[in-house]
């Protein structure tokens, strides 16, 4: 790995938290497969590709594999992927969320064409960087643009 590489670790526990780990996760790509559900833990786990927007800003547009780890999660709700086989790659476009009875509330992953809904008792996210990289290339639902001209 590239000394110049930072690995990115966050942590979110409110909204504008989680609004910091959305803009890191935009254009993520997931394989359907690559979501888990593990409710002893309370807990709802993503796996993917993430675009480096940071990095692409001085270097080559890379895709680094992160874990995005959700916790205190008491429900999980989906809306379209039942329709997916189980490798199909989604594109994970932003994480929100919206109170319900605070600091509860729905964390929505918003992929292209797709939703999963997570009813939460509290924001406690993590994003963490796993460390392999690889050259960028389109995910379904998104086409990369030249980011050398920004």
């Amino acid at each position: 790995m590239d000394d110049r590489v930072a690995t990115l670790k966050l942590i979110a526990l409110d909204r504008e938290g989680l609004e910091v780990i959305s803009a890191h996760t935009q254009n993520t790509c997931v394989k359907r497969s690559d979501m888990a559900w593990l409710p002893r833990q309370h807990r709802f786990v993503v796996a993917g590709m993430r675009y480096d927007w940071v990095g692409a800003k001085t270097g080559p547009a890379e895709r680094v594999a992160s874990i995005l780890r959700f916790d205190r999660v008491l429900k999980v709700s989906h809306l379209g992927l039942e329709r997916l086989d189980s490798e199909a790659t989604l594109n994970l476009l932003a994480v929100t969320f919206e109170k319900t009875d605070p600091p509860a509330g729905m964390i929505i992953l918003a992929f292209a064409g797709e939703l999963v809904r997570l009813e939460v008792e509290c924001v406690e996210v993590e994003l963490r960087d796993m460390g392999l990289r690889l050259p960028a290339e389109a995910c379904p639902g998104h086409a990369l643009t030249d980011t050398s001209a920004v």
